[in-house]
């Protein structure tokens, strides 16, 4: 009897590491290069090297928009192209509001060039070069709910208010683990370019 219940507790054990660890693992991929220029708490002022990103506009509510883009981005980067070639996984998903639209961008791996990276077939989907530039971030984990981002987002704007600083962009919110992660592990921030 006891048998039992220890195979039962192992197998019960290893579903849960295997829950923890996935998230983290498969958000082992490449990521943006930045330096960071100062740092207070969770909030940095970084500058990015520069970087080319798959974009999509989408209109309706943020979570609906973000999981449409994605949608399509995916279908892009695992082959959907005129090269039929697929191209690594990166992080993060960023989302940032454009009046009425949703633009959900991917960034693309630095191996690839504007000239090298294959073109999509979706005549929605744009490439774009961004060149270096500096945001003012803010970091946190748990879900991606409205309220988590408001209550970090107003965090954000308070910071730059009492620091006087100059921003340049809209909001963007950025996202680096898949939804299956636990929400204490995640890695979520909201950026803003400054000058």
């Amino acid at each position: 009897m006891n048998k039992k219940y220890i195979l039962i507790a192992s197998v019960v054990l290893i579903i849960i590491l295997g829950c923890v660890l996935v998230g983290p693992i498969m958000s082992n991929v490449e990521k943006p290069k930045y330096h960071v220029v100062s740092s207070q708490a969770n909030i940095e002022i970084r500058k990015y090297n520069p970087m080319i990103i798959a974009l999509v506009e989408v209109q309706g509510e943020r979570k609906e928009a973000i999981r449409g883009g994605f949608k399509m981005l995916a279908d892009y980067i695992f082959g959907n192209n005129k090269s039929k070639e697929d191209i690594p996984m990166t992080a993060p998903v960023k989302q940032q509001k454009f009046q009425e639209n949703w633009q959900i961008s991917f960034v693309m791996p630095s191996e690839y060039n504007m000239e090298t990276l294959p073109q999509p077939n979706n005549k929605n989907i744009g490439l774009k070069e961004l060149p270096s530039k500096k945001y003012i971030v803010i970091n946190f984990s748990g879900v991606i709910s409205d309220q988590n981002i408001t209550l970090h987002e107003e965090k954000l704007k308070k910071h730059i208010l009492e620091n006087e600083m100059h921003i340049l962009s809209p909001p963007i919110y950025v996202f680096y683990n898949p939804p299956w992660t636990l929400p204490f592990m995640r890695r979520n921030e909201i950026m803003m370019e400054i000058n």
